[in-house]
């Protein structure tokens, strides 16, 4: 024993003359996995320009990019730690943590106008003609908040006076295109893609109704992993000055990722989505889901008005994006 600690240490002695520290192994390398999403154009961008990759090697950290097909699926991934920080409709968000689920939301990426109710090529149906229709829509996504506000205005019951049919974006536009159900509450850039390639027709949208493009995150990532989050929204300020910078680069990024045309893309680019907004969240953010805030109780989205009250005082945190400007 005495030989082979006198070895071991000659050895060491050695590494150290030739400049070999004996130190503790490295601290095993971060991943963030960060989701991306064609309703998300400054995602898109992040993810094509490779700008994540590189500032995250300076905090001995790695981006793992995981696709959200919709606000339901990236707050699902939340749940799971399947992904740390996502995107989704503000309402997804507040709805996810008014039952329970641990996130917060900590900045804007966009305001859009992304929903809207379409209906097939030759169909005469009105926004006023809802009443008795079967209508799909996802239930989790801004579309089905959408939804669900324009039947209140009109005094509707969703659960007596319409027939709404669950299915993910992309089902629910082709279940309007087989006549499966009569109106379809879309998602862009889906349905900007089917008013041009199969002529269908939007019936009906509203940008006051759309509940904001939002940055949410695990609460216990945010606890230990402040420095990764803050380099996350400075990558979305600088994806937002290059979208307005360079914005038919940017919609060729949207239209290769989404597979749309090329005059779709920068159609919603341009006309359908705002990212000139500012990244910190606030009362316009907060107002909107207020506004909305009865309608969820009754329709049952959120537990309780208790539960609705608490998540709507307790769902921002402004201090991720406060610090990514300064």
């Amino acid at each position: 024993m005495k030989k082979n600690s006198f070895v071991i240490s000659v050895i060491i002695g050695a590494l150290v003359a030739l400049g070999v520290a004996a130190t503790p192994a490295q601290a095993a390398e971060r991943t963030l996995n960060l989701d991306y999403a064609n309703w998300n154009p400054l995602s898109l961008v992040i993810k094509d320009q490779g700008w994540l990759e590189t500032d995250l090697k300076v905090l001995d950290a790695k981006v793992n990019w995981v696709y959200s097909a919709g606000s339901a699926a990236a707050i699902q991934n939340l749940n799971a730690n399947a992904i740390q920080l996502g995107s989704s409709a503000g309402v997804a968000a507040y709805v996810a943590r008014a039952n329970g689920v641990a996130i917060k939301s900590i900045a804007v990426f966009s305001q859009p106008n992304w929903a809207a109710l379409v209906v097939k090529k030759g169909a005469t149906i009105t926004a006023g003609q809802l009443k008795g229709k079967k209508i799909a829509a996802q239930k989790g996504t801004d579309p089905y908040y959408f939804l669900l506000q324009v039947l209140n205005k009109r005094g509707l019951d969703p659960f007596k006076d319409v027939t709404i049919v669950n299915l993910a974006h992309a089902d629910g536009k082709a279940a309007l295109l087989r006549g499966d159900v009569d109106i379809w509450s879309g998602l862009d850039p889906i349905t900007s893609q089917t008013v041009k390639i199969d002529g269908s027709k939007v019936i009906y949208e509203n940008k006051a109704l759309n509940t904001w493009g939002i940055i949410s995150a695990r609460e216990d990532f945010l606890k230990s992993n402040r420095d990764i989050t803050v380099v996350v929204l400075k990558n979305y300020q600088k994806a937002r000055a290059w979208i307005l910078a360079n914005p038919d680069k940017a919609a060729k990024i949207l239209s290769d990722s989404a597979k749309i045309d090329l005059d779709v893309a920068k159609n919603v680019l341009v006309n359908r989505t705002k990212v000139k907004v500012p990244l910190v969240p606030g009362s316009l953010q907060s107002g909107v889901l207020a506004a909305i805030k009865p309608i969820l109780v009754t329709d049952a989205q959120v537990r309780s008005q208790a539960d609705a009250d608490k998540a709507l005082t307790s769902l921002y945190d402004t201090s991720y994006a406060l610090r990514a400007l300064k």
